[in-house]
């Protein structure tokens, strides 16, 4: 039987959602278009073609199809969908913490967008999201990817499994004595089941090669490892200050070869930005964005100093961990990071290109480029000038908010 979320889900979806309309062709047409495959056109052209991205241009380079809809963007900016890298929300349950680490647990059947949730992250320029089980727990269990508006589950699940969540340090500490107790007992933990996942892994691939006829048993504990350890997706940790970050590195990339994402990032974790970029670890940052250094009594942006200490604006992320900041508030995270230091084009990277590849869905979103989903923001101006908002923001080319349709929501 489906659990009540998952019916709340497909009734919602199924239904079209709020203001849903049927996917068209249309140009947005005389705004500032980010592309973020080059530098800014200062009169561009998007042109949006049955969900895609059509083409994009100078005004003067790309004609307008007859029968295109022509949305007039002039005086406002237009970006690429922003990706929530670190999200709690949009899921119904948080975290089990009867164990330490709980890699068979998932929150793909836990989705509940039935609430005010999505539209108002919409809303914030939020057209993707990874959801991921809570931080109680070294181990919480596998995230998903999905968009924040779409009429069918096929619409909103982009990507199952999204990424591992583990959380190293801080949250998952435990003061009942058992093991996990200690960053030794966690350590060991995540060390633990991930090599026995691993081991997993390698008796199959050695099965379906033909090098053994021995076939291993199916087991729902470790099936997920299997993609982790292709690298099919990441693990994403919790991780701050600069000993657990260099756990992180040493236990997670440099013994067990995984794709890693820092969440987090905080604290002192910057200090390890130089050997993050050796290695071309990524780092999301947040919800924190600053740090008070006690040694030079100033206060120290997060994002701004892993930036100046060597990982490259390729490299950096910036996240919300909605709900610890809410997740329409992820721009003013940006806005928080220009302030403390970072270039705004690095910002700018970070709530798009960058958030994608560090999920791997690059192929689909983070740009504006022929092929890709049509993800497009409209905002009145810059994005990281509080003044500014959303106009309209499609989501796979449908008008998922419209400020003058729907009233102003944030």
């Amino acid at each position: 039987m489906m659990s009540r979320p998952v019916l709340l889900l497909l009734s919602l979806l199924l239904a079209g959602g709020v203001g849903a309309q049927d996917v068209g062709r249309f140009a947005i047409v005389g705004g500032v278009v980010h592309s973020m495959t080059g530098p800014p056109l200062a009169n561009g052209t998007v042109l949006v073609r049955d969900g895609k991205i059509e083409k994009v241009g100078a005004v003067d380079e790309v004609d307008v199809p007859k029968g295109y809809e022509v949305i007039d963007a002039a005086g406002k900016w237009v970006v690429p969908g922003f990706i929530e890298l670190h999200n709690h929300t949009l899921a119904s349950d948080l975290h089990d913490n009867v164990f330490q680490v709980n890699p068979e647990l998932r929150v793909l059947d836990n989705v509940d967008m039935d609430g005010p949730a999505a539209r108002i992250a919409v809303a914030g320029g939020i057209t993707s999201a990874l959801i991921i089980p809570g931080s109680g727990s070294n181990m919480g269990g596998f995230g998903v990817i999905v968009k924040t508006y779409g009429k069918t589950p096929k619409d909103v699940i982009m990507k199952f499994p999204g990424a591992l969540k583990i959380a190293q340090a801080g949250n998952p500490e435990q003061s009942d004595g058992d093991l996990g107790a200690t960053r030794m007992g966690m350590n060991w933990m995540i060390r633990n089941v991930l090599q026995e996942g691993k081991a997993y892994h390698e008796a199959w691939t050695r099965f379906e090669k033909g090098e053994t006829e021995v076939k291993p048993e199916k087991s729902t504990r470790y099936e997920y490892f299997r993609g982790l350890f292709r690298g099919d997706y990441p693990v994403t940790v919790h991780t701050q200050m600069m000993q657990v970050v260099q756990s992180t590195m040493r236990i997670l990339h440099d013994e067990l070869g995984l794709k890693v994402v820092v969440d987090h990032g905080t604290f002192t974790g910057y200090l390890n930005s130089p050997e993050f970029a050796k290695r071309r670890i990524p780092a999301a940052i947040g919800p924190r964005e600053f740090w008070y250094d006690r040694q030079t009594g100033r206060m120290q942006g997060c994002a701004a100093a892993w930036y100046w200490l060597g990982l490259g604006d390729d490299l950096i992320g910036i996240n919300t961990d909605s709900p610890g900041v809410p997740q329409e508030e992820l721009f003013y995270q940006g806005t928080w990071c220009i302030r403390m230091g970072l270039p705004e084009r690095a910002a700018l990277r970070g709530l798009t290109i960058n958030a994608a590849k560090m999920l791997m869905i690059e192929d689909r979103v983070g740009t504006l480029e022929p092929g890709k989903d049509a993800d497009i923001c409209v905002w009145t101006g810059d994005p990281f000038d509080p003044r500014h908002r959303t106009q309209v923001v499609f989501v796979n080319g449908k008008k998922a908010y419209d400020a003058d349709r729907d009233g102003i929501r944030f």
